[in-house]
């Protein structure tokens, strides 16, 4: 078998249809377009959202307003009464922790703690973020708080 031999095989192509060539072709006078009317003509036809005149859905619907910001933060909260129950004293409080035991879908998600509740044990937190009055807390319970970086939409910093 040689380059010039190859060959579609039987059924796999079609003709394309030429139409407008003369009456002998089958396919001449009106070109498969029947007769009047407003697809017949040269950019005849109507626009894909049209629907007859009723209302077109594009115009019953309402605007949208505003935009979504592709760099905000959705922060998993977590409190510090669930901290006090599942973790022992001078336990590192880390996002693959708090994942391990059921608090996080995803070790990759940031984390902020929030103050609710009372920590009595020293807890060394290592999250993405927590408020000033659960700082407080754990720093009086004789544990530390380190934040770690955010990475948000390809790996761009953000805090």
């Amino acid at each position: 078998m040689k380059l010039h031999d190859l060959r579609p095989t039987d059924g796999s192509t079609k003709k394309r249809k030429r139409v407008g060539r003369g009456t002998g072709s089958g396919k001449g006078k009106t070109s498969t377009r029947g007769t009047k009317g407003q697809n017949s003509r040269t950019g005849g036809g109507v626009r894909p959202t049209f629907e007859g005149g009723q209302l077109p859905l594009v115009k019953r619907l309402p605007k949208l307003r505003g935009f979504t910001n592709r760099f905000k933060v959705h922060y998993i909260p977590v409190n510090l009464d669930i901290l006090n129950q599942l973790f022992d004293n001078n336990t590192d409080v880390t996002p693959e922790a708090l994942a391990t035991v059921g608090l996080l879908g995803n070790a990759k998600d940031p984390v902020v703690v929030l103050a609710r509740g009372e920590v009595v044990k020293p807890l060394h937190l290592k999250v993405h973020r927590i408020s000033a009055t659960a700082r407080q807390k754990v720093e009086a319970a004789g544990g530390s708080v380190d934040i770690l970086p955010v990475t948000v939409n390809k790996n761009l910093p953000r805090s």
